[in-house]
């Protein structure tokens, strides 16, 4: 990677879909194989030489505090400290902004997803095409998809597909559906665009750029991934499927 990159791991959420694992505990130091969520996460950012990590914290911050203090990483791992207030994604990067204020792009990781995706690759393209975002995205069944230009990968709306709800940002000449993975790259330039000490997710605030903004989608279908945000999933153990 030629441009300055940083990540920020989001890990501030209260982890409830996850409960009881998260009933003494942050979702993010819940263990899979004797390794936190957030240590895998963070392994996973610095195998690709991303050196400097931001980690917000709000649900059992103090846990949070502590075992980034006592365990050593490949980087520099840094908190931003939410605990007065959940900002959600948007908010929270904004609230991390002075923590983040050398890198030109920047790598937002949930905590609670695992995949082998290709970090260098996104962030390649992502690069390449001079995107404001880039969004991981793959074909899988859910619930809410954004909808992209088949033919450019630009976003273009958001559509529930529980309440058949469905906005658009822009016209797409082919549509395409798309579940988001929960792992995207920014140029800092977004942060111009997000209001400050506002609770707000990166969703509609993407939506709104997308009208005059490149935000792009980066399929990733070859990749293994999960979400292990729910409890039911830990029963299943199906990250060993």
């Amino acid at each position: 990677m030629t441009s300055k990159v940083s990540a920020m791991i989001f890990a501030a959420g209260l982890g409830t879909r996850l409960y009881p694992l998260t009933a003494d505990k942050p979702k993010a130091l819940v263990e899979i194989n004797g390794k936190t969520l957030l240590q895998i996460a963070i392994e996973k950012i610095t195998a690709e030489g991303i050196r400097h990590i931001v980690v917000n914290v709000h649900h059992f911050s103090d846990l949070m505090k502590n075992y980034i203090a006592t365990h050593s990483f490949d980087a520099d791992v840094m908190i931003s400290d939410e605990s007065d207030e959940l900002l959600d994604t948007a908010g929270g990067l904004k609230q991390a902004e002075p923590l983040l204020r050398d890198a030109e792009h920047i790598l937002l990781y949930n905590v609670d997803i695992l995949s082998n995706i290709n970090l260098q690759k996104l962030m390649d393209s992502h690069i390449r095409d001079n995107a404001l975002a880039t969004l991981a995205v793959r074909e899988r069944n859910t619930r809410r998809y954004f909808i992209f230009d088949e033919d450019s990968m630009q976003l273009c709306g958001w559509q529930n597909m529980k309440t058949g709800e469905k906005k658009m940002a822009r016209m797409a000449s082919h549509e395409k559906l798309l579940a988001f993975s929960g792992i995207h790259v920014v140029n800092r330039e977004i942060m111009n665009h997000i209001p400050p000490h506002q609770k707000m997710s990166m969703t509609p605030l993407y939506l709104q750029l997308a009208q005059n903004q490149s935000i792009r989608g980066y399929m990733h279908q070859d990749d293994s991934w999960c979400d292990v945000g729910k409890y039911e999933d830990w029963e299943n153990k199906i990250w060993e499927k």
